[in-house]
Order: C-alpha cells, then sequence, then structure tokens
C-alpha cells in the first residue's frame, strides 16, 4: 500500500570504489558503517564488537590500528569473524605510525579491506611526504582502497599556516572559520590527487572532510563535492551523546543527503554509559530509510499521544510491535524478499487513526479516551477485522506475521 516517497533524489556522481564486495559510490546505495570502540588488541572483545555491529546492519567496520599489538590481532580477528560466518569488510584506521605498521605487518595489511589515512597526522615536513607515499605503495600492492580522511581536529598545520599567510597578504581576506574550512578540503583533494601521482586509481579513493559544526559540515562538503567525483564518506565527528548527537547528525547529513552529496555514512555517537555501540548503526539506518534513500527495516507509524489517548496501551502495542519486528527481521530478511518495506501504523485514536492507518500496509487504531473499546485493523487500505477485549497486542502481531508470510515471496 506505502507508495514510498513522492520524488527521488538526484544522487551526485562519483566513482565506485569496491571494498571486498561492498561498493561505494556510482550507482550503488549509501553504504552505512560505524567503528569499534574496543582495544583492536583484544580480540575477544574487537571480534564481539564487530559482529555485533555487522548484525546490527553496519556494512563496513572500523578498528583502531595504532599499535605493533593492534596489527598482529587484526588477521586473527579477519580469521575469528569468518570462522562466524560474518564478513563485513574491515577497515584499518590509521594515524602517526601507519606506514610502519603496514610495512611490518604484511598479514595485517592483507587482512584489511581498506585504509584510512588522515594526512594531518602522518608526519611533518619531507616525512610527511615519505611517509604518506609509503601507506599508499602498500595500498597498491595488497590492492586496497583508502579513505584520505581529513579531521579539523587534526589538521595539517602547515596547510593551515601556509593558508593563513596567504588570506593575510590578500587585499580581502576572509575570516579564520571560512580558511579552516577551505583547508580542510585542500588537504584532501592535495592528498587525493598525490595519491594519484603515486598510481593509486580514482576507483581506490574516498575522501572525508569531518567537522562537528553542523553549517561547517554542509558548507565543507558541498565546497568538497564540487572539486571532483571521488566516493564521499559522510559524516559529524565528535556528534555528541544521545539525541544531541542523532539530532546534529541527521540536521547536516540529511541537508547533504538530499543534496545528493554522499556514499557512506557513519553516526558518531558518544554512547551513553553501559548503552550499545550498535545505536550508531540503527540510527544511520533510519535516516537513510526515513528519507527515503534505503530500506532496512518495516517502519511503523505511530502517534505522540494527547488528550484524547490517556490510556498508555497504544504507546505498549507500538513499543512491542517495534520489538517483535526488530527481533524478527534477521529471520524474516533470509526467508522473504523485500519484507524491509513494509509499512505499519499504530494509532491511538479516532481522529487520524483510520486514515493513517490505510495509508500503512496494515494499521492499527486503537480506542481513544471514551471511545467504543474496538480496534478496527486494516491490510492494504481497506478495513479488514475489528480486534476487542485483552488479546489485542497478540491477535495483532499474529496479524503481522500472516501479513508477512502471505503478501512477500519467500526465498529459496
Amino acid at each position: 500500500m506505502n507508495s514510498g516517497p513522492s520524488h527521488s533524489i538526484q544522487k551526485r556522481k562519483s566513482v565506485a570504489v569496491d571494498v571486498d564486495g561492498v561498493i561505494i559510490g556510482g550507482e550503488a546505495p549509501i553504504v552505512v558503517q560505524s567503528m569499534t570502540n574496543t582495544d583492536t588488541a583484544d580480540v575477544d572483545a574487537s571480534v564481539a564488537q564487530v559482529a555485533a555491529l555487522a548484525r546490527a546492519g553496519s556494512e563496513l567496520v572500523r578498528l583502531s590500528v595504532n599499535s605493533k599489538e593492534a596489527a598482529e590481532a587484526v588477521p586473527r580477528i579477519r580469521e575469528r569473524l569468518d570462522a562466524l560466518n560474518i564478513g563485513v569488510p574491515l577497515i584499518g584506521d590509521f594515524h602517526f605510525i601507519g606506514h610502519k605498521l603496514l610495512a611490518e605487518h604484511p598479514s595485517c595489511a592483507e587482512a584489511l579491506a581498506k585504509y584510512r589515512i588522515n594526512p594531518g597526522n602522518v608526519g611533518r615536513g619531507a616525512k610527511k611526504d615519505a611517509y604518506f607515499s609509503a601507506m599508499i605503495e602498500a595500498a597498491m600492492n595488497y590492492g586496497k582502497p583508502v579513505r584520505i580522511g581529513v579531521n579539523w581536529g587534526s589538521l595539517d598545520q602547515e596547510l593551515v599556516a601556509r593558508m593563513m599567510d596567504g588570506n593575510a597578504r590578500s587585499s580581502h581576506p576572509r575570516d579564520t572559520a571560512e580558511i579552516t574550512r577551505e583547508a580542510l578540503v585542500v588537504s584532501a583533494v592535495e592528498s587525493a590527487k598525490r595519491a594519484e601521482e603515486l598510481g593509486l586509481g580514482r576507483d581506490k579513493i574516498v575522501l572525508s572532510c569531518k567537522v562537528s559544526g553542523v553549517q561547517d559540515l554542509i558548507a565543507v562538503y558541498r565546497d568538497l563535492a564540487g572539486r571532483g567525483d571521488y566516493a564521499l564518506h559522510l559524516g559529524l565527528t565528535e556528534a555528541g551523546m544521545g539525541s544531541k548527537g542523532i539530532v546534529a547528525s541527521s540536521a547536516s547529513m540529511g541537508v547533504l543527503l538530499q543534496e545528493g552529496i554522499g556514499d557512506t555514512i557513519r553516526i558518531s555517537l558518544t554512547p551513553e554509559p553501559g548503552g550499545a555501540r550498535t545505536r550508531e548503526v540503527i540510527v544511520a539506518q533510519e535516516l537513510l530509510q526515513t528519507m527515503g534513500l534505503r530500506a532496512f527495516s518495516p517502519q511503523i507509524t505511530s502517534c505522540p499521544g494527547c488528550g484524547r489517548t490517556t490510556s498508555s496501551f497504544f504507546q505498549e502495542l507500538a513499543n512491542e510491535i517495534q520489538t517483535h519486528i526488530r527481533d524478527s527481521m534477521p529471520e524474516w530478511r533470509k526467508a522473504y524478499a523485500g519484507v524491509e518495506n513494509m509499512t505499519l501504523a499504530v494509532m491511538g485514536c479516532v481522529v487520524n487513526g483510520p486514515g493513517e492507518s490505510k495509508h500503512a500496509d496494515i494499521g492499527i487504531s486503537l480506542p481513544g479516551t471514551g471511545e467504543d473499546p474496538s480496534a478496527p485493523v486494516f491490510i492494504d487500505g481497506k478495513k479488514a477485522i475489528t480486534l476487542k477485549g485483552t488479546n489485542i497486542a497478540a491477535e495483532f502481531r499474529k496479524t503481522v506475521d500472516d501479513y508477512v508470510a502471505t503478501h512477500y515471496e519467500k526465498r529459496g
């Protein structure tokens, strides 16, 4: 019943990059990725977290490779994941000594599907080009793509100083923030061109320019997107914790995605104490699905409640159905083609309930305050049954299960 978005977003043209079977850019859908926060040298903890992120839907997972011990652990992590039948590609995040680790640990270089290089901390002066070149040459030797990832927290200070000096001599100097944004883009583009000079193809290069301010991110990526057809990784760095991080990431990336900018994304949330790392994956999926860019799981429309819905039953049912869908999706996805496109509505009263329910594939309009204690269920826009009594939740859950089994093509 759901017809999807009323218009499609025209995606910016970019060169496709193959990351061990996962395509970034080109005509491919936007890829969701995440990063571990375990000590990579702790193989057990890292395997467990990578597995959790992959099962949550992360299509690429990045690991810090910041020491000899971490580099030695990477191939063991890859082997353990393969034994668990978890083939998610692993990305190595290198800073300061990446050139050394890649040279001294070939098994690590081979096990990784992609390398992340930060031009701001690969070395200074003459060493910078030597170390950068060594990492690019390693990527070419092992046939790996790289992400050249600039971050304003570790921006190349030699480049910044050079650009600030030039700006000071200008007859129309720009403000410091504008020069900093320009330096981010110049660092990424110049590094990419240097990688190409060394022999790395554009189909092996992904660029990113991460900042923590919403308007700064939008301005930087608009500029970066106009400087070439490199595939772009999108993310608001140090976005924050909880609702702040979610809102800031969605506000900035939503604008850019709407403009067709971005080939792969990460939501960089600070985990709440005891919170799951997988939360950032779910938020990334929800952002893309809400914008109509991808479908990962059936979507539930539910009303916020008001004075007409003093009972909490519709809230409990919405939560129960959402939990049921999330728990069922791993099996549904394997068994039924297209089930992730299903839409549901759990509404709280007669005002908007029947109408919203008709727009969904399956919808239920629960009784609001003072309404007749019955709940009509709409399937594909038509009233199908009316549920009553104390077993409404279980009966509606069964209705959803039956719909999946009868409306989606069974695989295999």
